[in-house]
């Protein structure tokens, strides 16, 4: 089983804006192993998102490495890009982005009904998935019937139904009560630790107590 090693060397990411560019990245050196639940704690504008296009390969830095294991992810072509998003990266985004008209089990599955699995092989994976977050009894319910919470924890195991290396969490508790937020925080705990080395979960929060946790 392979181990995470994701590695930052030096990684700056400029946008043009005129005269004088912005520099939302400036000289980052960051490793991350599996096993690591890690969070990136700054106010609005700091660059968290930034940080996380880049540890996703959404986006491409101005200068510097992304090497995830034996890849550098910088050099890739957008075929490349893309092919390394589908299956190393998992997705939590703060508004869920589940599809309304979609039962649980079907939002989880579409990942890999994108990825050409037949539907009863993506279907008993997804249950699979919807029982670790403890929601297989919701399985046939669309988003709308859902709380906020069991939504989030639906986009958790829709975020892992490819089984990547590396889960991103981009305010995953910011439209969340406390409670429910106890509640994810645990759910995405276990998914880096549980994961003997393989896995690692980045979050970016403003919110110190769901940092604590990591």
């Amino acid at each position: 089983m392979t181990k995470l090693k994701l590695q930052l060397s030096g990684v700056v990411k400029e946008y043009p804006t005129g005269e004088q560019p912005v520099r939302a990245l400036d000289g980052i050196d960051l490793t991350i192993d599996g096993g690591q639940f890690v969070s990136l704690v700054a106010p609005s504008g700091a660059g968290k998102s930034t940080l996380l296009h880049m540890l996703g390969a959404l986006d491409t830095p101005t200068a510097g490495s992304i090497r995830f294991n034996d890849v550098e992810v910088t050099t890739l072509d957008d075929n490349a890009q893309s092919d390394f998003r589908r299956h190393q990266v998992g997705f939590v985004f703060q508004f869920f982005n589940l599809l309304p008209t979609m039962s649980a089990w079907e939002n989880v599955a579409v990942p890999k009904l994108l990825d050409g699995t037949p539907i009863k092989k993506a279907k008993a994976d997804a249950m699979r998935l919807l029982d670790m977050v403890g929601l297989a009894q919701r399985s046939e319910h669309r988003p709308a019937q859902l709380s906020g919470g069991q939504i989030q924890r639906i986009a958790i195991a829709r975020a892992l139904m490819m089984d990547p290396a590396l889960l991103i969490a981009d305010e995953p508790t910011g439209n969340l009560d406390s409670k429910t937020s106890h509640n994810v925080l645990e759910i995405l705990g276990d998914v880096a630790h549980g994961s003997e080395g393989r896995r690692a979960v980045v979050m970016a929060t403003h919110d110190l107590e769901a940092a604590r946790s990591t």
